[in-house]
């Protein structure tokens, strides 16, 4: 795996990236890195298909609503582990933001997406193509937050335990 990229489109011309990864240096300047990125979505944003070849590169994409998902490999690289990396991406996205893969609700829920590429992809090297475990993996990584760094909602699901837990360690243990 070369690059995974995620850009949200405005009017179908205007584009920003949220988040880019290169994990090789076939592009190795921030100046080519951006014309690429521009060439792929002017090649890519008003065609149906899924996958292009591309620059000597295979592109396999998805769009919903007003975001871009690219993943792009080499030309050697096997076209459906690639889809099953981007669709692994997608379905693990809508999952966390219950169906509503919009670039506001993304915006909103960056540090999930964060973690969602750090479970699916490691340095290039693909890891999971489960949306399931992905999801899951992503859950439980939100439950090591330390407690003085969790919102007022997060401690308030915690309280129960945690009473319990201090009520048990008030009794007296009984052999």
């Amino acid at each position: 795996l070369i690059i995974l990229l995620l850009f949200f489109c405005s009017y179908q011309y205007w584009i920003r990236s949220l988040l880019i990864l290169y994990y090789d240096d076939t592009y190795p300047t921030v100046k080519e890195q951006k014309a690429f990125e521009k060439n792929i979505f002017n090649k890519t944003h008003r065609t149906d298909s899924e996958i292009a070849l591309l620059e000597g590169l295979t592109v396999v994409y998805k769009s919903n609503i007003d975001l871009f998902f690219y993943v792009i490999g080499s030309s050697h690289e096997n076209e459906l582990m690639l889809m099953a990396v981007l669709n692994c991406l997608f379905d693990s996205l809508s999952q966390m933001l219950r169906k509503n893969v919009e670039r506001r609700a993304l915006l909103e829920n960056m540090e999930g997406l964060f973690l969602a590429v750090d479970e699916i992809v490691d340095g290039g090297v693909i890891l999971e193509s489960d949306p399931q475990q992905v999801v899951h993996r992503v859950a439980l990584r939100g439950d090591d937050v330390p407690l003085t760094e969790q919102t007022v909602t997060q401690v308030r699901h915690l309280l129960p335990s945690i009473h319990s837990l201090l009520f048990t360690l008030q009794d007296p243990l009984v052999y």
